[in-house]
């Protein structure tokens, strides 16, 4: 049985020293790779995404449902400090204390002690202190079962579909479960959020004393293997150089969990384990997909900001500001593998409707879109130069002839009838004079 077990360690630590040490950029093909890395992973369920996209890199049983044990504590963390100034005190109730079931981690909170929220977070990301997650949840929803119930609202925010929490901390429930891919995507979202990156970076953190407690020796170490460079002044094997967080996970039904992250150079993957049959594979699997993907995977810069796309005529622009080049508004980076990184990517392009001119320099006339590898990439197109309106053709000049010879037929009408006016009325005057005239001559004889 010893024999065994030793020989099951030492399986172990060649996997992890070949996963270490195995050059980065291999020269084998992303198909090859994603082969091995395939045969390679012995937990039940995982995935590993690209963190700003989302984009899922490597899947296993990810859409299945399984247990998360203590990585349910990243959903209720990024509620605390959603809601929550960190230097907001909570007091420990009774119910926080005594509800935490009897073998579950804890950090040796007392009832009635008073805690900031930064002292909770710490002790629920690192330790993974059960309770903490209770007290947490009672200061912001004033009951624990409501602040469930805004985890809940809160996955389905975030875009989970297959989760269902029952309480803050993981402690196993038949109806308390999610999927690799759900976790992955709460961490993604989590991992946007500069606090949450800090805390689950953080490698040991001291509870302070308090009246209740007046002793400084609550000190945890993360539990997150990753990110410990040694245990105790022993070499930690299972250190890796690109992990920033995240959380560790355990109960007999969920077995081990982890959900980490890793960032080199600005790409920066998320890498969910469950159900992995001890705490050294889950690190071995986890590291196992974050080589892969910095070893095939990078963001290439596909087009660079101010880069012109394409040249259209604006037909009512005048004859030498017509022809436009459309200038792309920000670099586009897409994210590509070994396998399609030389790829011909074709632009598809969006043009506004009833473009025509005037168009100002700068103005957005529409978008491009570029899609590799299940991923739509799209920026604004703007106008290279101003486009002048065309006023001159002879079309227009007809027109305006066409408009001035209507307007002086117009007054002109307007003019004759006028005298023919005053002829007639000057006529009644004469007339009537000349009768006048008449009648005394009349009276004369």
């Amino acid at each position: 049985m010893k024999l065994t077990k030793r020989l099951s360690k030492l399986i172990l630590l060649v996997i992890l020293v070949q996963t270490l040490f195995f050059p980065l950029f291999s020269s084998a093909s992303t198909k090859e790779d994603f082969d091995s890395l395939n045969s390679s992973i012995q937990s039940e369920a995982v995935i590993l995404i690209e963190s700003s996209t989302g984009k899922v890199i490597y899947s296993k049983n990810g859409e299945e449902r399984n247990y998360p044990a203590s990585t349910t504590k990243i959903l209720a963390a990024i509620i605390a400090i959603e809601n929550c100034s960190l230097d907001e005190m909570a007091t420990v109730s009774e119910y926080a204390v005594t509800s935490i079931p009897s073998g579950y981690t804890n950090a040796n909170i007392q009832v009635g002690e008073s805690l900031s929220i930064r002292d909770l977070l710490y002790a629920l990301m690192l330790a993974s202190a059960n309770e903490a997650a209770v007290i947490i949840g009672e200061h912001i929803s004033g009951s624990y079962e409501e602040f469930v119930n805004l985890m809940n609202e809160k996955a389905i925010e975030i875009g989970c579909t297959n989760s269902h929490f029952m309480n803050g901390n993981g402690i196993h429930d038949d109806n308390h479960y999610t999927t690799a891919h759900d976790l992955a995507k709460i961490a993604q979202y989590c991992m946007k959020n500069e606090t949450f990156r800090q805390i689950v970076a953080t490698t040991s953190y001291t509870l302070p004393a308090t009246k209740l407690y007046p002793y400084n020796d609550r000190t945890f170490k993360n539990t997150n293997s990753l990110i410990i460079v040694n245990n105790n002044d022993v070499e930690n094997n299972y250190y890796y150089p690109y992990a920033i967080g995240i959380k560790t996970g355990f109960t007999t039904p969920a077995g081990n969990c982890l959900v980490a992250a890793a960032n080199n150079n600005g790409l920066e993957f998320i890498s969910v384990v469950l159900g992995s049959p001890d705490k050294n594979t889950r690190y071995v699997d986890a590291i196992n997909m974050f080589n892969f993907a910095f070893n095939n995977y990078s963001f290439m810069k596909l087009q660079a900001k101010s880069n012109s796309i394409t040249t259209i005529n604006i037909e009512n622009g005048t004859n030498d500001t017509k022809s436009l080049d459309l200038l792309i508004n920000s670099d586009v980076n897409v994210l590509a593998n070994l396998d399609n990184r030389n790829s011909t990517i074709e632009p598809k392009i969006n043009l506004k409707e009833n473009l025509s001119a005037p168009i100002s320099k700068g103005d957005v006339v529409g978008t491009v879109t570029y899609d590799l590898d299940g991923l739509s990439y799209t920026a604004d197109l703007i106008a290279s130069h101003d486009v002048e309106e065309k006023n001159n053709s002879l079309f227009t000049l007809f027109l305006k002839i066409v408009a001035v010879l209507v307007l002086i037929l117009i007054v002109a009408g307007l003019l004759i009838k006028r005298k023919f006016k005053m002829d007639k009325i000057k006529y009644k005057r004469t007339r009537h004079l000349n009768n006048n005239n008449n009648r005394n001559r009349s009276l004369y004889k």
